[in-house]
C-alpha cells in the first residue's frame, strides 16, 4: 500500500526503530522476523477484541465462552491459545527464554488454525538473534494499535506491514524487489484495470501487493472485497509465506499456491477477468527448453533464454473472453526481435490483443535500474464492456512523471497516477473525450504500428511536445536557436577574415 507521505510519522518512527535494533543481522533474514510479529500482534489484536465481547456475553455474545475455538470460526478470526496472545509474551519479553516462548506462539497458532500451516516463521529461538533486541522488538510492536480499536487498529497493523515490506525491498536491494513492486505502479496497474468483481489473477504474486491494492481499489470505490475470487501462484516458498500473512491481515481471502507458474500451473483451468502482474525481467533459466510445445504458445514460440513472451502469452491464455491484462516488462519486450520475439509481438497486434502501451518514468524499482513499461491485453476489444476499439492501440508516454524520493528511487504521485489511468479510461470509454496529446498520448492504427515494423514503443508514436515548460512554442525555441547559430557562424567568420589579414601582413598568406 502507498502510505499517504503526510500521515506516515508512526511507519517511519517504528522502521527507525525496528531498524536499529537489527544490529548487524542482513536485512533479508530480519525481514522475517519483524514482520512475522507484526502478524503475531494483528492475530493478538483481532482475537482480543472479539474476545472481550464474548467474555462480556452480551446481546448476540450472550452465553459464549471466550475459549471455545467455534465462536472465532464464525467471525473469520484466527483462534490465539493462551500461549501465544501477545500479553504473555510482552510480559515474557525481557526473559533470555524469549526466543522459544515466540516460537512456541506461532507453533500453537498453526496448530489451532490449520490455513496458517506452514506460513509463520519459527527462528526466534536460534543462537545468533540478540535476545535482548527481539525483547526490545516485541515491546516496539506491542506499541501499534493499542490507542485504536477494532477495524482502525487492524487498518493501522495492514499499514505498518506493507511500509515494512517496502522499506525491507529498499534495504535488501536487488534481492529485497523479487518479492516487492513498488506501490506506486502497483496503485498505477489497478487503477487502469479497475478490477469491480470477477477473478483476480497474478501468477508471479511475489507478496501479495496486487491483492491488497485491488482491495483498496473496490473499498474506495464502495464495492466489497467478496465480489473478488483471488488466485495467486508464486515460486519462492518464503516469498509465499509473506503474501499469506499480507492477506491474511488484511482479511483477504485467496488461494494461494506454490509452485514454477511455467512448470507447474496450479490453476490451469482458470481464466480471469483480470491479470496484475509484475514478472521478473529478462529471465533466462525459465525451462523455456522443456516448454517448446506448451499449448499457452498461441502467438509463437518464446525463446529459451528470455521468458518475457512466455509471460505475456500465459497471460493471454489465462484471460477470459473479456479479461483485461496489465503487466510489468522491461522496455526491450517492445522491440525486441530476437529469436523471434518480433514475430510474436507481430502476431500479437494483429491479433487485435494489445490494448494499451505505458512507458514508464526511471528508477522505479529497487531491483533494478533496468527501464520498464507496462503491457495492457484485452481479449476482445469489441466486447461491449467498453467502446469499440477493433484496430487501435493507445500509446502513453509516461517517462516525465513522477518525482525522486531519494537519491536512487522516483516514485510517481497520485496526480501521476490519475493522469496515466484518466487517459486510459477517457480513451477506453464511450462518453472519454479523449485527445492525444503531442508528447504524451496518442491512439494509433494498427496499421501505423505495422508501418513502424511493430515497434510498441509509446516515443515512437507520440512524438515531441508542443510547448516547453517555459511556455515557449518548439517551433519558435528551433528559429531562435537558428538565428543564434547564424550570428555565431558571422562573428567566427569575421574573426578568421581578420586573423588572416593580420598574419598577410606579416608575411604569412593562407
Amino acid at each position: 500500500m502507498a502510505i499517504d507521505n503526510n500521515n506516515n510519522e508512526l511507519e517511519k518512527t517504528l522502521w527507525a526503530t525496528a531498524d536499529k535494533l537489527r544490529s548487524n543481522m542482513d536485512a533479508a533474514e530480519y525481514k522475517h522476523i519483524v514482520l512475522g510479529l507484526i502478524f503475531l500482534k494483528y492475530i493478538a489484536d483481532a482475537f482480543n477484541e472479539l474476545y472481550e465481547k464474548l467474555e462480556k456475553g452480551e446481546g448476540e455474545f450472550e452465553g459464549a465462552d471466550p475459549e471455545d475455538k467455534d465462536e472465532y470460526l464464525q467471525f473469520n478470526v484466527f483462534f490465539v491459545p493462551e500461549n501465544a496472545r501477545w500479553k504473555y509474551l510482552q510480559d515474557r519479553a525481557k526473559q533470555p527464554e524469549v526466543g522459544k516462548f515466540v516460537d512456541d506462539a506461532m507453533d500453537a497458532i498453526e496448530k489451532q488454525n490449520p490455513s496458517l500451516k506452514g506460513v509463520l516463521p519459527k527462528e526466534y529461538a536460534r543462537p545468533d538473534l540478540n535476545k535482548q533486541r527481539l525483547g526490545e522488538l516485541i515491546d516496539l510492536i506491542g506499541t501499534i494499535g493499542f490507542a485504536e480499536d477494532g477495524h482502525v487498529s487492524k487498518d493501522l497493523l495492514g499499514r505498518v506491514y506493507e511500509y515494512f515490506l517496502g522499506m525491507f525491498a529498499d534495504a535488501e536491494g536487488k534481492r529485497g524487489g523479487q518479492f516487492y513492486t513498488p506501490a506506486s505502479i502497483v496503485k498505477l496497474l489497478v487503477e487502469m484495470i479497475e478490477p469491480y468483481n470477477g477473478r483476480v489473477y497474478d501468477g508471479c504474486c511475489g507478496s501479495g501487493g496486487m491483492f491488497i491494492q485491488s482491495e483498496k481499489f473496490i473499498t474506495a470505490h464502495g464495492g466489497k472485497i467478496k465480489n473478488l475470487s483471488i488466485y495467486g501462484q508464486e515460486s519462492n516458498p518464503t516469498t509465499l509465506r509473506l503474501a499469506k500473512m499480507n492477506l491474511a491481515i488484511r482479511g483477504i481471502d485467496a488461494q494461494m499456491e506454490l509452485g514454477d507458474t511455467f512448470m507447474q500451473d496450479k490453476h490451469p483451468d482458470l481464466k480471469a477477468d483480470y491479470i496484475l502482474a509484475n514478472p521478473p525481467f529478462n529471465v533466462s533459466d525459465w525451462s523455456g527448453e522443456q516448454l517448446r510445445d506448451d499449448h499457452r504458445w498461441k502467438y509463437g514460440v518464446p525463446p529459451v533464454g528470455n521468458a518475457n513472451y512466455g509471460w505475456l502469452q500465459h497471460f493471454a491464455h489465462k484471460l477470459s473472453p473479456k479479461g483485461t491484462a496489465g503487466i510489468v516488462l522491461a522496455n526491450g519486450s517492445m522491440t525486441s526481435n530476437t529469436s523471434g520475439e518480433g514475430d510474436i509481438r507481430k502476431n500479437m497486434v494483429d491479433a487485435g490483443l494489445i490494448d494499451c502501451m505505458v512507458a514508464l518514468p526511471s528508477q522505479l524499482f529497487y531491483n533494478t535500474m533496468i527501464p520498464a513499461c507496462l503491457w495492457f491485453l484485452a481479449r476482445d476489444k469489441t466486447n461491449g464492456n467498453f467502446r469499440n476499439r477493433k484496430g487501435e492501440i493507445l500509446f502513453i508516454d509516461a517517462r516525465n512523471l513522477g518525482q525522486m524520493i531519494n537519491r536512487r528511487n522516483r516514485e510517481l504521485a497520485d496526480e501521476d497516477i490519475r493522469i496515466i489511468s484518466d487517459t486510459y479510461h477517457n480513451w477506453r470509454n464511450p462518453e472519454g473525450n479523449y485527445e492525444d496529446i503531442a508528447g504524451f498520448c496518442k491512439t494509433a492504427t494498427v496499421e501505423e504500428v505495422q508501418e513502424a515494423n511493430y515497434v510498441l514503443t509509446p516515443g515512437r508514436y507520440v512524438g515531441t511536445e508542443l510547448e516547453e515548460e517555459d511556455g515557449i512554442p518548439f517551433a519558435e525555441k528551433m528559429d531562435k536557436l537558428t538565428c543564434q547559430l547564424a550570428e555565431q557562424f558571422v562573428k567566427s567568420s569575421e574573426l578568421e577574415n581578420q586573423i588572416r589579414e593580420n598574419l598577410k601582413s606579416i608575411g604569412y598568406e593562407f
